[in-house]
């Protein structure tokens, strides 16, 4: 009997620690790029009052010299779709994997709400900013 008992302990096991390790990370965790022609400080204060007036969490936010934004934000699964479109309002074009991961967050949320709705989604946002450009063209255009 205790032969036996060992293999089923060791799977028992295995099956535990797999579920503890599956807790620790999560499940969207999502890391995206993304371009702007917005100056840097304009963007950082429109992204961190859209992101809280959705209900959404500013964990980090910076600006470097060269005009890239990192932030680091998390936002319950129900509110994904409101995240998504104040993203996009804001004046941020994402990579297309960075469209593809969001639809596929809303999409999977929309069609599992009762089960994930209250569930926390991590976005790890990099945005690379031209507002120099911007101004030229407006520039050229006015002058013609």
């Amino acid at each position: 009997m205790l032969a036996r008992a060992a293999p089923i302990y060791a799977e028992v096991r295995f099956i535990v620690l797999q579920r503890n390790l599956a807790s620790l990370t999560t499940p969207w965790a999502l890391e995206m790029k993304a371009i702007s022609q917005v100056e840097p400080s304009r963007l950082v204060c429109a992204l961190t009052g859209a992101i809280l007036g959705c209900g959404g969490w500013v964990l980090s936010r910076g600006a470097s010299d060269s005009g890239t934004i990192n932030m680091l934000f998390e936002f319950e699964r129900q509110s994904c779709v409101d995240i998504y479109s104040v993203l996009i309002a804001a004046g941020i074009e994402l990579s297309q994997s960075g469209h593809l991961r969001f639809t596929e967050l809303c999409q999977c949320t929309r069609n599992q709400a009762s089960a994930c709705g209250q569930e926390i989604a991590s976005v790890d946002l990099e945005v690379q900013t031209f507002p120099g450009e911007a101004n030229t063209r407006r520039a050229v255009g006015q002058a013609m």
